[in-house]
């Protein structure tokens, strides 16, 4: 590690406290918008129709810009500003921009065209016994749903341009933008509009989405030129960088419709318990892993601009082991409190104890993939900033191949032994990411050559360590208030096992505990 690094790693930690401050503020309206969704609906058919609907949008947002975007733009982009070629970065800018709006409403088109055919040839393929009007109803939200692929690819644009300044404040906030949409639309339109209500609100909250991040874009007095910049080599380079990235979002959303299409044939609620479940699991990795993933990408961007690899090294090590110790304590905690937690949040109204059955169900094998979701956000985006698009696509594409064979088996497993099938789904994911995360610390260990391997296995110990205590406590937790009221359990349950595990973490000796404690000290100063 250079003498510069701890810098790095400082300027890491800044930004991803205030991205973690943010996404903590998204995570709670994200939280009721869901309390509120599934109150008004429950796990019904109804919102089996939004919730394929939307992943279909989901699908050709992300396969177009979405992540791929992300991970071709901002390495790109943030090159030409390193090197103060600020004229050329906005030209560049404004270049994806120009190709994004008319590449995505294109496409958008043509799905609200083909959309009966999307719906009864692909989404409903394998369940042809259908409640009547489930299709029709189906085909409706899907063209609702699809401007929001444009707006979506826009804001996604800005979100990369602003974190590229180091402006994470706006872009963090923006999905809690689209929360309030959603819970506007079921909250203030007529009842009488059913589902259809979520489906409005979801198009107000893309572009409130939008909206949010462009006083941020405004603020910094760039420049827009009309033109598709085809001409550009850093438009062929982004472009170049998305191929791969395309090839391996096309198979991860695949597998999401894979997914839903084999859900979609399950007893009525399967599709809307696996999707509040993988929900509720992305909270904690959102907060932990996305949120230092997000600050990291232009740290690690620029030290490749600048050929400073060693640096790279250990500021990707100290995030990884900063995560880790943040994702196996949580990983314990949701699994443990996953039922007072969901019967508080959720459970009245349409929202039965059936539905709580569900969805816990689905949680307990999700959440058994938190820390490889963690590690391989923090991996990819190192790859990213590498301009090394194709080695976490190829490892991707490979695991979500055998996401689908492993769905299909853990499908018939759960079958044969009398358990809830759409479990299988949530292990099938939970299981190839695993997988996947160890390919990824594999190749990136071999590129960079090492990981600072003793820091990290320091701090895998020290998480399991803490965690198995923990569990302990909140086991005897669980069972001295099997009578206490949900809300009791599950709060003090989460306020309980963050005590132990910061005492012992204190107790350890974990510079990063000591760190954020001086740090919590001088504020109250």
């Amino acid at each position: 590690m250079t003498a510069s690094t701890p810098s790095a790693t400082r300027q890491i930690a800044r930004a991803a406290g205030t991205v973690t401050l943010a996404f903590l503020l998204t995570q709670l309206i994200g939280l009721g918008r869901g309390i509120i969704i599934y109150r008004a609906f429950g796990t019904s058919t109804d919102l089996d129709s939004f919730n394929a609907a939307n992943r279909v949008a989901e699908l050709l947002f992300n396969l177009m810009a979405g992540g791929a975007l992300g991970s071709a733009f901002i390495p790109t982009f943030t090159g030409l500003l390193t090197h103060e070629q600020r004229p050329l970065a906005w030209k560049l800018a404004s270049s994806v921009a120009n190709l994004l709006l008319l590449v995505l409403t294109l496409v958008a088109a043509l799905a609200a065209i083909f959309a009966p055919q999307i719906v009864r040839g692909g989404l409903f393929y394998l369940a042809p016994d259908l409640p009547p009007g489930q299709e029709a109803l189906t085909v409706l939200l899907l063209r609702t749903l699809m401007p929001t692929v444009v707006v979506f690819g826009l804001s996604g644009l800005v979100m990369g341009i602003l974190n590229a300044h180091q402006r994470f404040w706006l872009p963090a906030i923006a999905p809690a933008m689209y929360s309030l949409g959603q819970i506007g639309g079921v909250l203030l339109l007529p009842p009488e509009w059913g589902i259809h209500r979520l489906a409005i609100g979801a198009l107000v909250g893309a572009l409130l989405h939008l909206l949010v991040q462009l006083p941020g874009l405004l603020r910094l007095r760039g420049s827009y030129t009309l033109t598709l910049g085809m001409h550009l080599a850093e438009v062929r380079q982004v472009a170049g960088l998305m191929g791969p990235r395309i090839l391996g979002v096309a198979v991860v959303q695949i597998n999401f419709i894979v997914n839903t299409i084999l859900a979609l044939s399950l007893p009525e609620g399967s599709v809307s318990a696996v999707t509040l479940a993988f929900t509720l699991m992305l909270m904690p990795q959102v907060a932990i892993a996305q949120s230092a993933a997000i600050a990291a990408m232009p740290t690690f961007s620029a030290q490749v601009a600048l050929g400073k690899l060693d640096e790279l090294r250990g500021a990707l090590a100290a995030t990884l082991r900063t995560v880790l110790l943040l994702a196996v304590p949580a990983t314990v905690g949701l699994i443990l409190l996953r039922f007072p937690l969901i019967r508080f949040l959720y459970e009245g109204g349409e929202f039965t104890s059936r539905s709580t059955e569900l969805v816990a169900w689905a949680l307990l094998w999700y959440t058994a993939g938190l820390v490889g979701h963690s590690l391989v956000e923090i991996l990819a985006r190192a790859f990213y900033a590498l301009h090394d698009t194709r080695t976490p696509v190829a490892v991707g594409a490979a695991a979500m191949t055998l996401n689908i064979l492993f769905s299909f088996a853990f499908l018939a497993l759960f079958r044969r032994w009398g358990w809830l099938p759409h479990g299988g789904l949530a292990l099938a994911n939970s299981l190839a990411t695993a997988l996947e995360m160890v390919g990824l610390l594999f190749l990136m260990r071999r590129k960079l050559g090492g990981l600072e391997g003793p820091t990290v296995w320091r701090g895998v110990l020290h998480a399991l360590l803490g965690a198995l205590v923990m569990g302990m406590a909140l086991a005897g937790w669980l069972a001295l208030g099997a009578n206490f009221p949900a809300w009791l359990v599950a709060g003090g349950g989460m306020l309980l096992g963050g005590l132990v595990y910061a005492l012992i973490m204190l107790g350890l000796g974990v510079p990063e505990a000591w760190g954020l404690l001086q740090a919590l000290r001088r504020r109250i100063r």
